[in-house]
C-alpha cells in the first residue's frame, strides 16, 4: 500500500474513535458464519426481529445480515455476499450525520422498526453504508436490538491481539482524488506519506483515520484490465495481528486457506486468505493495537 502525497496531520471533526462494526449482506448466512468462526469470531447474538446475526472477537463486531428486504440495491443473483456497511464510533452520532450531510454526503432513509434503534448513516462506495454510532461504552446498540445466542453453541477461540486494521475499497478509473476529498473533507482522514504501506499488497493509496486506529486503502483498476468490469465497492477487510506468522499457523489449523504464491506470499508483514463463497477474503497485517 503506497501513496501519492503527504497531507498535514488531520483534525478529528467527528470525534472518530475506531470501527464499531463491519456488516456483510449475504444470501448464505450459515456459510459465511462458518468462515467467520474459523477466523476466530463467535456468534453471540441474534436480532430480535430480523434475520441478522452478531459475531464478535475481542473488540471486533461483525454483523451478518440475511434480511434481504433491508438491503439497498445489491445484485443478489451475481454475488451472494457483499461487504455492505461500516459503522464508525463517533463523539455524537446525530452531530456527525448533520455535519457530513451538510458537506454533501447522501443520507440514507431511516430503516428502524418498532422498538429498534435508529442508527444514522450516509451512502458510501457502491451500495454500501457508513453508519455513525455513539453508544459503544457502557451501553451499546446491541443491548437493544439483539438477544443472546443459544448457550449450546460451540465456543470459538479468539486469536490474541486480533483487531480491525482497515478496509480495501475499489474505486473507478481516475476517481481516487474524489474519494480522498470525500474522506478527508467530511471525516478528517489523511493520506499517508508516499512509500509508507502495510501488509503484502503495496498498491493504491492509503488513508489514515483521524484517530489513527484504522486505514482505508483506495485501489483503482490495474493497468491492462480495461475490459474488466470494475465496480466501486468494499473489496475486503483487513485484520491486524501482532504476529502474522503465528496467526497464520493458528488459522491454518482451523482450516483457513491462505494464498502463498507471488506476489501475495505469506510473510511476517502480512497474509491473504483465499476467496470464500461470495468473494469474501481477509487480509492479515502486522499491527500492534494501542491499548490506550
Amino acid at each position: 500500500m503506497n501513496t501519492i502525497e503527504n497531507n498535514p496531520v488531520p483534525t478529528n471533526p467527528l470525534g472518530i474513535d475506531g470501527i464499531e462494526f463491519i456488516e456483510y449482506a449475504t444470501t448464505e448466512p450459515l456459510a459465511l458464519g462458518a468462515v467467520l468462526e474459523r477466523m476466530g469470531f463467535e456468534q453471540v447474538g441474534r436480532h430480535r426481529s430480523r434475520e441478522v446475526v452478531l459475531y464478535t472477537q475481542g473488540e471486533m463486531n461483525v454483523i451478518v445480515n440475511a434480511d434481504v428486504s433491508a438491503w439497498s440495491g445489491f445484485d443478489h443473483e451475481v454475488q451472494a455476499t457483499n461487504l455492505s456497511a461500516i459503522a464508525l464510533r463517533v463523539r455524537d452520532a446525530n452531530e456527525a450525520y448533520r455535519r457530513v450531510t451538510e458537506l454533501g454526503a447522501w443520507p440514507i432513509p431511516t430503516r428502524a422498526g418498532a422498538m429498534e434503534l435508529n442508527i444514522p448513516g450516509v451512502h458510501g462506495c457502491g451500495d454500501s453504508i457508513i453508519y455513525f454510532v455513539d453508544r459503544y461504552r457502557d451501553f451499546s446498540i446491541y443491548d437493544v436490538d439483539f438477544k443472546p445466542s443459544s448457550q449450546e453453541r460451540r465456543k470459538t477461540t479468539a486469536l490474541s491481539g486480533m483487531h480491525f486494521f482497515g478496509l480495501v475499497q475499489a474505486v473507478g478509473p481516475e476517481r481516487t482524488r474524489e474519494w480522498i476529498d470525500f474522506y478527508s473533507s467530511l471525516m478528517g482522514f489523511s493520506v499517508l506519506p508516499e512509500g509508507q504501506f502495510f501488509g503484502i499488497l503495496p498498491k493504491g493509496n492509503l488513508l489514515a483515520s483521524p484517530c489513527r486506529q484504522f486505514y482505508i486503502q483506495l485501489v483503482e483498476p490495474p493497468e491492462g484490465t480495461e475490459d474488466i468490469q470494475w465496480e466501486e465497492e468494499w473489496l475486503r477487510l483487513g485484520l491486524g495481528t501482532p504476529d502474522v506468522l503465528q496467526a497464520v499457523r493458528q488459522l491454518q489449523e482451523r482450516g483457513v486457506i491462505f494464498v502463498d504464491r507471488a506476489p501475495t506470499q505469506i510473510s511476517e508483514r502480512g497474509a491473504l486468505t483465499q476467496l470464500y463463497k461470495g468473494g469474501v477474503s481477509f487480509e492479515l497485517v502486522r499491527s500492534q493495537k494501542d491499548k490506550n
